[in-house]
């Protein structure tokens, strides 16, 4: 009887899978069969982590890809194609779910499994010196390939936490058809950047030497590839990514991007438990909701919160602002409004946050 108890206990505790989710994990399984006999193998797409002196995060995703000789005239036009790719060419990846990476940095090595996405986000207990380091990532026959990781300097007292969607780039996430556009159809060249963002974080990076910056976005990892590209032609400073799988998930239909932003703050918090953050979003969606919990839960690490205001046409096809609630979150760090990074910079040095030659930004016509 005893034994009878337990196995209905595990059958009751077994997590319901929603049928999409079943179906894509399905389709996954067929293209991933269809690919491997077109010749296609498991290859690693790294992305940039972080880390401290005693732990250190990895991020990375395994798909199926064509075999590229270096410097081979299918190499070059597979790369003068990814040089102006479209959106949708980045969501046709075949994902490898449950793929074996293992992860070398000089004296460590750790073997770690991907989720059904093909995405690995791992912490792993490396304790390297600070500055950017180089871990080598395989999985199954494949060539290693390098991701950096930057490990935050034990002095370092400040960070940046930054949206993406409509606080460094213009995308008009909020207004579906314009975002499918954005999304799918648009060349990422022409992408637009926000007035004055990136002198603005550029200036705020330079605050401290060996300070965190993350970029926290809704978006898909299908796209960090050209995220990253447009984050370095527009000279945003350098820093990690962390984006989410879109589709559905065990139990509802789509992810949640609030609730993905909310797990990854507090994953942060953990993460650099001194650190206190300068927090930069915009009002067109919920990042002042968001960022107004992450302070009521850690008023110590908050510098302050920048937020980008929309212009009213965009507030308006984004639902509204929701300033009221927000105000009511608001603890005793600073919260500043302005339409561009220009903007910020002056109401941070008007309010004695910064002192007036701390950071300077230009205002462009």
């Amino acid at each position: 009887m005893a034994s009878t108890h337990r196995v209905r206990l595990a059958t009751q505790q077994a997590p319901k899978i929603h049928p999409l989710a079943r179906f894509e994990d399905r389709a996954h399984r067929f293209r991933e069969r269809f690919a491997r006999r077109r010749g296609l193998l498991a290859t690693v797409v790294p992305y940039r982590g972080y880390g401290t002196t005693t732990q250190i995060r990895v991020l990375c995703r395994v798909v199926l890809a064509p075999v590229l000789r270096p410097g081979s005239r299918r190499a070059r036009k597979f790369a003068r194609r990814f040089e102006s790719i479209r959106g949708w060419r980045s969501f046709v990846s075949v994902p490898v779910a449950s793929a074996q990476v293992t992860i070398s940095i000089g004296e460590y090595t750790e073997t770690v499994t991907a989720d059904r996405g093909g995405v690995v986000d791992a912490h792993l207990a490396f304790a390297l010196p600070p500055g950017e380091h180089v871990a080598h990532l395989v999985v199954e026959d494949s060539l290693p390939v390098e991701a950096l990781i930057n490990v935050s300097a034990p002095t370092a007292t400040r960070g940046i936490i930054c949206d993406v969607d409509d606080t460094v780039m213009v995308t008009a996430l909020p207004r579906p058809f314009l975002a499918a556009w954005n999304s799918f159809v648009l060349n990422e060249h022409a992408r637009v950047p926000t007035p004055g963002m990136a002198v603005f974080l550029s200036r705020m990076a330079q605050l401290e030497s060996g300070m965190p910056v993350i970029y926290l976005s809704t978006g898909a990892w299908n796209v960090a590839p050209t995220l990253r590209r447009f984050l370095s032609r527009n000279l945003y400073p350098i820093g990690t990514m962390l984006l989410t799988d879109w589709g559905p998930t065990h139990d509802r239909l789509f992810r949640s991007g609030r609730e993905h932003k909310r797990r990854q703050l507090e994953k942060i918090a953990v993460d650099f438990p001194h650190i206190k953050w300068i927090m930069v979003g915009d009002d067109g969606q919920h990042d002042e909701e968001i960022y107004g919990e992450f302070e009521a839960n850690h008023p110590d690490n908050v510098a302050f919160v920048a937020i980008r205001q929309l212009s009213t046409s965009e507030a308006v096809l984004a639902g509204g602002r929701k300033k009221g609630l927000v105000k009511q979150l608001h603890g005793t760090s600073p919260w500043v409004y302005a339409h561009d990074g220009a903007g910020i910079i002056e109401q941070l040095t008007n309010l004695g946050v910064l002192e007036p030659g701390e950071a300077r930004v230009q205002r462009y016509s």
